[in-house]
């Protein structure tokens, strides 16, 4: 089932989620249907405070960047074949040189930004069967990671904006908030009643 995306603005997108555990109700549904929404949306990662859930677990798969040409075939091969569930995740170690990259998210549409980040990190969660797993990624694998963590911590990438960009895009932001965007997915705006 497709759920509606949470737009900028909504509180649920700045709680920090909580951990869940086997019992979650209807877990197996609900990440079916996170997937299900996320490729609705053309989306590469969807975090459940996304879909109104503070809870941590967030789905990630980086296939449709294994498309750019500039990547090597490794790279390609990597991204294409990377799919994967997140529950109860904790970067324990962010490293390595700092990188910009233009981020957009599923909440913000329309706007894209370069965004400053560590490339490198080791992060430990549980797959969809609860299996721990320790794991260390670079590159857009990391990148695409942290964004969707972020999105579990209360934090959106526009928070990583320099203090005159947000002053620039607060009038976009607002908008957003209202409804007053065009959007060929399923969203919900804090500032309006309805689902559009």
């Amino acid at each position: 089932m497709i759920l509606s995306i949470l737009a900028y603005g909504d509180p649920v997108l700045r709680k920090i989620g909580k951990t869940i555990n086997k019992d979650y109700p209807q877990l197996k549904e609900l990440i079916a249907n996170m997937w299900e929404t996320m490729y609705n949306a053309n989306g590469v990662g969807l975090a459940a405070p996304q879909i109104g859930l503070p809870i941590r677990l967030f789905v990630v798969d980086t296939g449709p960047f294994a498309d750019d040409e500039e990547l090597t075939p490794e790279e390609q091969a990597t991204l294409k074949n990377f799919k994967k569930v997140f529950i109860n995740a904790k970067i324990e170690e962010e490293s390595g040189s700092n990188w910009t990259f233009n981020e957009g998210c599923l909440s913000i549409p329309d706007i894209r930004e370069d965004v400053n980040r560590k490339d490198t990190i080791e992060i430990l969660y549980l797959d969809e069967d609860f299996n721990e797993h320790k794991e260390t990624y670079d590159g857009l694998l990391a990148r695409v990671i942290q964004h969707e963590y972020d999105h579990i911590e209360g934090i959106l990438f526009t928070d990583k904006l320099s203090s005159l960009k947000k002053r620039l895009l607060k009038g976009k932001l607002a908008n957003i908030s209202k409804g007053k965007i065009e959007v060929d997915y399923k969203m919900r705006f804090p500032d309006l009643k309805k689902v559009r």
